[in-house]
């Protein structure tokens, strides 16, 4: 670490384009659409800054276009698992040295290049490779990992700035802090949902001098492809983040038995993540450091209105809350609690909306909802709709179909659950379903209670309600229920810098991304104290006869 400073850009989050008709962003992203369906990708893993390939190839689809092939990517086995963490190892000791300014230089050049340059290609390959909207892929792809990574770099420049006070009433002795990078390499594992979050987690912890071995979802491999090129056209050195595509147990395999394992960072099922947890602490005799395990999981998320709500706000809220991005954001609306004063209203309200939902490819501008990532989440929740259907004490109230014949489409549904804690209001679903329950408007309190006992997750949720007492009241009766919570708005949409972002309980350490806590979970302080004139005798005072 540099002993000056340098002042950095001060951040300001990204301005979010709207893509309207003879918008220059939707003439450069759909001529981008068209070039890469044109092609076949041969995607190689980046071990040590070159491409590796393997004689095992995994196809990419579109979601919601399976027939057509965008192209293919090498898949790793334990070799190539280990040939990325000796490769990082090996880059370790001239990246942790290297000043702050220039692994700072290094990402905020990536934020410019996305910002411009590679705007159009990163979005179409998220709408592309992950079937999301123009819209939804500007917001994520592009705006969102803009901000983190500038907003990192502002953080990472406060973090090296904290220094101890002067203690005492001299100036005999001098204490500093030196934040280090971990001892070892990192693990970055990274989900299919957010573009954002598969470029956050691997240089988030590469800022602050460690070195990574990044293994995204199989469904994002697409658009981590061009994460890639980015951060090597940015400059990242050989060997400090290593992108390879093994299977789930064979990178655990690998990993979390080695020595120089230091840590890792997270986002996926709340399942992965507990037996990832259970596997680190079996082998942690094997590791010389404590690993630090930092991960965002599942959500069921909620929105609980009192009848004090405006209708027309809690509807708006459940139609994008829910439905946006086929309900496929750890932070969706997946539960609602609605008075029955308002139920009615709000109820022709949804139905209108969903009425006007268009269903289909994301090179379709005027679609709304497109394909779930892929078949085994298409099926799974058809199973659910199903079992719905046929369940006396519940009744779909809108949506119900599912059609996988060009793609993975589910219609956006909703079911009216009589009791609370029916399946579909417990269990994260992971896409378009939104299960709801009408209580007794004069039982605000009783169905807090059962909001905050519900889920074993708490990640984000959010009160509508015009009278600001059950506002207070809901916000301090729900206060281990989320860890982000919204009071009259959607739960989901979290803006780094703003709302930093992260749950408890089944949702994770809550270790807050797009903030600074984050980033000091990746350094590992040493206080050094420097006594100036030191003492050369040992008597003290008190040992002095009267």
């Amino acid at each position: 670490m540099s002993k000056g400073f340098y002042t950095v850009p001060v951040p300001v989050n990204e301005p979010v384009k709207n893509y309207a008709p003879g918008s220059a962003e939707r003439i450069a992203v759909k001529a981008m659409l068209t070039e890469l369906r044109s092609k076949e990708l041969d995607i190689p893993m980046y071990i040590d800054g070159k491409e590796v390939r393997s004689n095992d190839k995994v196809r990419i689809a579109p979601p919601h276009d399976h027939k057509h092939t965008l192209g293919y990517f090498h898949k790793s086995n334990k070799d190539h698992v280990k040939q990325a963490i000796d490769a990082a190892l090996a880059a370790k000791p001239k990246w942790e040295a290297l000043a702050w300014e220039h692994r700072a230089s290094i990402f905020l050049k990536a934020a410019e290049l996305i910002a411009g340059p590679y705007r159009a290609k990163l979005n179409a390959a998220t709408m592309l490779g992950q079937s999301k909207n123009a819209f939804q892929a500007e917001i994520d792809a592009s705006c969102e990992l803009v901000d983190f990574l500038r907003f990192n770099v502002q953080y990472m420049t406060e973090i090296y700035k904290q220094q101890p006070p002067v203690a005492g009433t001299g100036f005999g002795v001098w204490n500093r802090v030196e934040q280090r990078p971990l001892e070892g390499f990192i693990y970055a594992l990274t989900p299919f949902n957010f573009t954002a979050i598969a470029g956050n987690l691997p240089t988030a912890c590469a800022m602050m001098g460690n070195v990574v071995v990044w293994k995204p979802s199989n469904t994002q491999v697409y658009a981590a492809n061009v994460l890639m090129e980015i951060f090597m056209k940015a400059g990242i050195p050989d060997g400090v983040i290593n992108l390879v595509y093994p299977s789930g147990p064979d990178a655990a395999d690998v990993v979390f038995s080695h020595p120089d394992f230091a840590g890792i960072h997270f986002t996926g099922s709340t399942e992965v993540f507990q037996n990832i947890w259970k596997t680190i602490g079996n082998n942690i005799h094997m590791f010389k450091t404590y690993p630090r395990i930092v991960g965002e999981t599942g959500g069921k998320d909620f929105i609980i209105a009192h009848k004090s709500a405006d209708p027309k706000i809690l509807a708006t809220a459940l139609s994008r809350g829910a439905f946006e991005y086929q309900g496929q954001k750890c932070s969706a609306a997946s539960r609602a609690y609605i008075p029955d004063n308002i139920w009615e209203e709000v109820k022709q309200l949804v139905l209108a909306d969903l009425k006007s939902f268009k269903i289909g490819p994301t090179e379709d501008f005027t679609n709304f909802i497109n394909a779930v990532i892929d078949e085994k989440s298409f099926d799974k929740l058809a199973k659910y709709i199903d079992a719905a259907k046929n369940d006396k004490d519940v009744e779909i109230i809108a949506g119900g179909n599912y059609d996988k014949s060009k793609g993975w489409f589910i219609e956006p549904t909703i079911i009216a659950a009589k009791d609370p804690k029916y399946v579909t209001m417990c269990e994260e679903l992971f896409g378009p379903v939104l299960t709801l329950h009408v209580y007794d408007a004069e039982k605000f309190e009783e169905t807090l209670k059962i909001v905050d006992s519900t889920s074993i997750y708490a990640l984000t949720g959010a009160i509508i309600a015009q009278d600001r007492y059950a506002i207070e009241y809901a916000t301090k009766a729900l206060r281990n229920a989320a860890g982000n919570f919204y009071i009259n708005d959607k739960c989901t949409g979290a803006v780094v810098g703003q709302q930093p972002f992260g749950g408890a309980r089944g949702s994770g350490t809550n270790d807050k991304a797009g903030a600074m806590v984050n980033l000091l979970r990746w350094v590992s302080p040493r206080t050094i104290k420097e006594t100036l004139v030191p003492p050369t005798d040992y008597r003290y005072p008190f040992l002095i006869a009267d």
